[in-house]
């Protein structure tokens, strides 16, 4: 085998042109299959973290019904003990409590509906970062009795720090939620449909006015590895099923995929097409490949008829042509992957800016408009397999062409 090996090696360099040029239509075709699959899995990963960074978490646990019905009457208590033993689950980072109601805000004669959030300020603020974004006025404590307008929200209501706004909504059970609330803080944010409509509450005082002592409507869930939500989405809701019939049920457990449907969406939509444009790409190799391929062996006609005559056995000559196959796609492979290697390492910690009208149609999502790169040893794996195939497929060409061939006809060219 080793002969083989070291005739298939020797016969490439017999015209190092030829080997250069095929073996470099293989090696850019990498390295923009990689840059391009890597700037596609980054942003990907970028819009996942920044989504469920804004407000979801990668999980939430809810009362049963409340996503659908987005009532106080479907919250749920959920005590320190249970939470506790979320936070034991292997892989969570942290949780965060949260009490979320609509209600009219007004303020001398307007009056506007408003999403209010009681939040517990700390835990808020690891996930959301909620306190980078007061532009004026204090960051509450879990004790405050102040709000925290959205800077939009504020402006409808012409109301600035020390003023006092009308809360009027509903409780539990029916109950009529209304109190006059000093404006503690002023909030920017940059989604226009949450800087127009979000005000926060501590959750004691959000519990309070709401008649719903110890009540919650969501716990979000953060983890160090988003690739494990599914298996300690599982943990958590192992923690739900709970013997008590009655009790049974009374809980949702739901993922950043379920909280965010169009996200997704808009993800498998974005891969489709670039799994399309990689497959486009993939078509141009092989065809550097298979027109090297048959390049090669047309030019090699008299060889392989004397070759033949000679007494070699046609298989050994399938063997050394697709031998030859393997070397230059694995040429082209390797150097590309060598090459774009430190490239991706730069861009994945240089980020690229965008500007313009992309800049700004990201910006209405709430993202900040960079374009992220990733890198991960699967992507390179994939390279590897892909092209081999494709190398696999062109090697047909000459085994297919020395099936045929006749020594005598060969040896007159």
């Amino acid at each position: 085998m080793l002969t083989y090996i070291i005739l298939a090696w020797r016969n490439l360099w017999r015209n190092k042109r030829r080997t250069l040029i095929a073996a470099s239509s293989v090696f850019f075709a990498v390295i923009l299959a990689l840059l391009m699959r890597s700037m596609q899995t980054g942003y990907y990963d970028y819009m996942i973290n920044s989504s469920v960074r804004m407000y979801t978490g990668y999980i939430q646990v809810q009362g049963k019904d409340y996503w659908e019905k987005r009532s106080l009457e479907e919250s749920m208590i959920l005590d320190d003990e249970k939470i506790n033993k979320i936070n034991q689950i292997e892989g969570v980072d942290f949780t965060v409590k949260r009490l979320e109601t609509f209600s009219l805000v007004s303020y001398g004669q307007v009056t506007k509906v408003a999403q209010i959030v009681g939040i517990d300020p700390q835990e808020e603020n690891k996930l959301t970062s909620l306190k980078e974004k007061i532009i004026k006025g204090k960051y509450p404590t879990n004790d405050s009795r102040g709000i925290i307008l959205a800077e939009g929200l504020a402006e409808l209501l012409k109301v600035d720090i020390g003023d006092s706004v009308l809360i009027y909504g509903q409780g539990m059970y029916g109950v009529t939620a209304a109190e006059l609330i000093q404006v503690e803080g002023i909030a920017k944010f940059t989604l226009p449909s949450q800087n127009k409509s979000f005000a926060y509450l501590s959750i004691p005082y959000a519990q309070w006015i709401y008649s719903a002592p110890d009540r919650l409507t969501s716990l979000s869930i953060m983890i160090k590895n988003p690739k494990k939500v599914d298996e300690i989405r599982d943990q958590v809701s192992s923690l739900f099923e709970m013997k008590d019939e009655k009790q049974k049920d009374n809980y949702d457990v739901m993922t950043w995929k379920e909280l965010s449907p169009e996200l997704v969406q808009s993800i498998q939509i974005d891969n489709a097409q670039g799994i399309i444009m990689l497959g486009i790409l993939y078509v141009v190799i092989a065809f550097g490949i298979f027109g090297t391929i048959m390049m090669m062996t047309a030019e090699r006609v008299k060889e392989f008829g004397i070759l033949i005559s000679v007494g070699m056995k046609k298989w050994k000559l399938y063997l050394v042509t697709t031998l030859e196959t393997i070397f230059i796609s694995f040429i082209g492979v390797f150097t590309g992957a060598i090459i774009s290697l430190p490239l991706l390492i730069y861009f994945v910690s240089h980020p690229i800016p965008l500007t313009g009208e992309m800049a700004d149609a990201i910006l209405a999502w709430g993202f900040e408009p960079i374009l992220p790169f990733a890198i991960y040893p699967g992507m390179f794996i994939a390279q590897v397999w892909t092209v081999l195939a494709i190398a696999l497929v062109s090697g047909l060409y000459p085994i297919n062409f020395i099936r045929k061939i006749k020594p005598v006809q060969a040896m007159r060219g």
